[in-house]
C-alpha cells in the first residue's frame, strides 16, 4: 500500500478525487481505488494507527529505495522506454506529425527527424493552447495548466504547458526524496518543519487555463502537507496562501516562534526565501514579541482566514516573548537560529548556482547548521533528489531518475567564468544536433546544457541548465548544477541576462542626453548585505566638459533600468518586496582600464578581454567600491501588473 497516497485521503476522504486526477496511468487509478478502499476499511477496523503506519511506512520507504537502486542500475533501458511510452502516448499530435515521426517510437528515427528546440520555436503553440485550442498540439492529454517560468527576452514569463498526470510524476519524485532522507536526516518524520512558502500571482488565461508557478499550484493542492518528508509545518496553510506578503511572513513568522520547541528543520525553496524571513526577524522582532506575550495578533494582519488559523496556534506566553526579546536585542545575530530555535537538526534550502552566494550568510545564522539541497527541478519537469543531501553545499550533485523524462545532453564548452552564465544560441545547425548525447553516455567531468522530452509535450527542449558529471549511482549519472543560461544577475526568482541589462542601460542613458554626458562602461553585481538585497551598476561617465547630471536624474536613470527589467524583477520589487531599490554607482573616470590591468594580472588574456557586465571576485567589487564618487537609488517602484501583458486587456 502506498502510505504517500493513504495519508492524504486518511486526511480527508474526498482528496480521492483529487488524486484520481493527478493519477498517470490505468494501473495506478486502479491502485489508488485499492487504496481508498483499505482507507475506510482501515478506519471501519480501527488500523491505521501510529505503528502499523509507521510499520507501512518503513515498507514503503523500502520499496522507494529498492526502486532507485532499480532504475539507476539499468539507465538505458529505462530510458529506451521512458522515450517509447512518451512518443505512443503522444504519437498523434499535432508538434510530431509536423515533423513526420509518422509513429515511430525508435530513438533514432526521433533524433533524426524532431529538432532540438527552444521556448521560442513553439511559442505559437503555446500560445494557441493559453487562447483556448483544445486539439492535441503537443500533448494528448488535456493541458490543466501553464506553469510559469523565467522569462522570455521580451520579459516576459515562458508559460509551460502541464497535466494532471504531471503532477503525478513530480510527486513521486518527492515520494523518492523522502525516502532518501528517511535514511540520513536525524529524527526524520518528528517534530514540525519551519519553512517559508509564498505563493504568487495567478492569471487565467484567455482560454481559462491557470498561469502560474508551480510551487503556488503545489501549495494550493491538498499535496502540501503530503508530499514534504515531515508533513508538519508551523505555519497554517492560511498563511501560505494569503496574497499579502506582509501578512504572510509576519504571520508565519510568528506561528515559527510560537512552536519554536517543536521545530527541528527550518527553510524554504530557495535560499533567498529564508534570508528573507531571518532579516524580516531583525526589523519586526519587537512587534512579534508583544503580540507573543499579549497573545493577540498585530492589526496589520487583516486577512480573516489569517487571523482565524494564527489565534489557534497564539496563546499569551510572557515567558516566551522575553527569552525572543533578549536573544533579538544582542548585538550579534550569529546563530540566531539555533538560538531562537534550539532543536533545529538543518537548513533545507536550493544552495545551488546562483544561490550559492547565500552559504556564508546562512552559516552565519545558523552557526553551521548543515545546509542541505535536496532536489533539482524546473517548471519544465522535476529531474532528479540529491542522493547525499548532507554532503557540503559545495559537493551537492543530483543524480537525475531516468523515468522522468527522456535526457539528452547538449556537451558545453565553457566561457571566460566572468559571469557564471552561458550564451544559448536561438537554434543548433545539423552538426551540433549531431553531438547530443543520451544519460547513459555522458562522462565524467564534462560539462553540458540539459535537453529533456517530457510526458506533458516538450520534444527535444532546452532548458537551459548547464550541468557536470561529478560521478556515479549505479550506471546513473551524479550532475553538479552550474549556472542558468545567459544569467548573470539573480536574487530570487528574477533571472536577468546580459542582453537583457544592456538594454536596460541603453534605455537608462538617454535620461543623460540633454546633460552631454555618456556612460562609456559599466559592470554589476548582487549586493546580498542589505535587506533585502539589491543590483548595483557601476558606471563610468565621458570626461567631458558636460553639464553637472542632477541627482534626480541619475534617480530616474535608476526606475528606467528597473521599468526596462523583467515581469519577476518588477514582481519582487513591488508585489513581495524581495528585492531592493536598484542603485547606480558612479565610478572615477579610467576605473574600467584598472579593472582590466586586474584581470590581466590574474591571468586573463588582454586580446580577449571584454568588460565583464557582472563581477562576482570579491577583490574585484572592493576595487570598484574604492573609486565610487557618488550613488544614487530608484526613487519609487516600478511599474507591475500580476499576470501577462497580452491579456491585461483580455479578461
Amino acid at each position: 500500500m502506498d502510505i504517500f497516497y493513504l495519508e492524504l485521503v486518511l486526511e480527508k476522504p474526498q482528496n480521492i478525487f483529487y488524486v484520481l486526477k493527478s493519477s498517470f496511468s490505468s494501473s495506478c487509478i486502479y491502485k489508488l481505488l485499492y487504496i481508498t478502499l483499505q482507507v475506510f476499511l482501515s478506519m471501519e477496523r480501527s488500523v491505521a494507527n501510529e505503528a502499523s503506519k509507521a510499520t507501512i511506512m518503513a515498507e514503503d520507504y523500502k520499496k522507494d529505495l529498492e526502486f532507485i537502486e532499480e532504475v539507476t542500475s539499468n539507465v538505458d533501458d529505462v530510458q529506451r522506454r521512458v522515450l517509447a511510452e512518451i512518443i505512443s502516448q503522444n504519437v498523434h499530435v499535432e508538434y510530431l506529425q509536423r515533423h513526420n515521426l509518422n509513429g515511430s517510437t525508435d530513438r533514432d528515427t526521433f533524433k533524426k527527424v524532431v529538432p532540438v528546440i527552444t521556448y521560442e520555436d513553439i511559442q505559437l503553440d503555446i500560445n494557441r493552447i493559453a487562447y483556448g485550442d483544445k486539439s492535441p498540439i503537443l500533448c494528448s492529454q488535456p493541458i490543466s495548466e501553464l506553469l510559469s517560468s523565467s522569462g522570455t527576452s521580451g520579459g516576459e514569463s515562458k508559460l509551460i504547458p502541464s497535466t494532471e498526470a504531471a503532477l503525478g510524476r513530480r510527486l513521486q519524485l518527492l515520494k523518492l526524496l523522502m525516502s532518501v532522507m528517511s535514511q540520513v536526516a536525524p529524527d526524520f518524520g518528528k517534530g514540525k518543519g519551519m519553512y517559508f512558502m509564498f505563493i504568487s500571482s495567478e492569471q487565467k488565461t484567455p482560454g481559462g487555463l491557470l498561469a502560474r508557478f508551480f510551487t503556488t499550484s503545489f501549495y494550493k493542492s491538498p499535496y502540501i502537507n503530503c508530499g514534504y518528508p515531515c508533513r508538519k509545518f508551523t505555519s497554517p496553510t492560511a498563511t501560505i496562501l494569503s496574497q499579502d506578503s506582509y501578512q504572510s511572513m509576519y504571520s508565519q513568522m510568528l506561528c515559527g516562534l510560537c512552536q519554536n520547541q517543536e521545530v527541528l528543520r527550518v527553510g524554504s525553496l530557495f535560499a533567498t526565501g529564508f534570508i528573507r524571513g531571518i532579516r524580516f526577524l531583525e526589523k519586526h522582532w519587537s512587534l512579534l514579541c508583544n503580540d507573543i506575550r499579549n497573545g493577540t495578533i498585530n492589526t496589520q494582519i487583516t486577512d480573516p482566514s489569517v487571523r482565524e488559523a494564527v489565534m489557534e496556534i497564539l496563546k499569551p506566553d510572557p515567558k516566551l516573548a522575553d527569552f525572543i526579546e533578549a536573544e533579538c536585542s544582542k548585538d550579534s545575530w550569529q546563530g540566531i537560529i539555533t538560538r531562537l530555535w534550539p532543536n533545529t537538526k538543518y537548513v533545507d534550502a536550493i544552495l545551488t548556482g546562483s544561490m550559492s552566494q547565500y552559504i556564508p550568510i546562512l552559516d552565519y545564522y545558523s552557526n553551521s547548521l548543515p545546509l542541505i539541497s535536496t532536489l533539482y527541478g524546473s517548471s519544465e519537469c522535476h529531474f532528479g533528489i540529491n542522493l547525499n543531501p548532507f554532503c557540503k553545499p559545495s559537493e551537492v550533485s543530483y543524480t537525475l531518475i531516468p523515468t522522468m523524462c527522456y535526457f539528452e545532453f547538449l556537451p558545453y564548452h565553457g566561457n571566460s567564468g566572468v559571469t557564471d552564465s552561458i550564451s544559448m544560441p536561438k537554434s543548433l545547425n545539423e552538426k551540433e544536433q549531431q553531438q547530443l548525447v543520451d544519460l547513459a553516455d555522458v562522462e565524467i567531468g564534462q560539462e553540458y546544457e540539459l535537453v529533456v522530452t517530457t510526458y506533458s509535450g516538450l520534444y527535444r527542449y532546452r532548458v537551459g541548465d548547464v550541468l557536470r558529471v561529478a560521478g556515479y549511482k549505479n550506471n546513473a549519472p551524479r550532475f553538479n548544477f552550474l549556472c542558468r543560461e545567459n544569467v548573470i544577475l539573480s536574487i530570487g526568482a528574477d533571472f536577468t541576462n546580459e542582453v537583457e541589462l544592456q538594454n536596460a542601460v541603453k534605455n537608462a542613458v538617454g535620461n543623460l542626453m540633454p546633460f552631454d554626458s555618456q556612460v562609456t562602461e559599466y559592470t554589476s553585481y548582487v549586493d546580498i548585505t542589505t535587506i533585502p538585497s539589491h543590483y548595483v551598476l557601476f558606471w563610468e561617465l565621458s570626461a567631458n566638459d558636460s553639464t553637472p547630471v542632477p541627482p534626480s536624474v541619475f534617480e530616474d536613470c535608476c526606475l528606467t533600468i528597473e521599468e526596462s527589467l523583467n515581469y519577476f524583477y518588477r514582481e519582487g520589487r513591488a508585489s513581495n518586496e524581495s528585492i531592493g531599490p536598484l542603485e547606480i554607482r558612479v565610478v572615477e573616470i579610467e576605473t574600467f582600464d584598472k579593472l582590466m590591468d586586474y584581470c590581466s594580472s590574474l591571468g586573463a588574456s588582454m586580446n580577449q578581454y571584454k568588460t565583464p557586465r557582472c563581477v562576482k571576485y570579491a577583490p574585484l567589487i572592493e576595487m570598484l567600491n574604492s573609486r565610487v564618487v557618488s550613488n544614487y537609488f530608484s526613487p519609487t517602484c516600478p511599474k507591475w501588473v500580476p499576470g501577462y501583458k497580452k491579456w491585461n486587456n483580455t479578461n
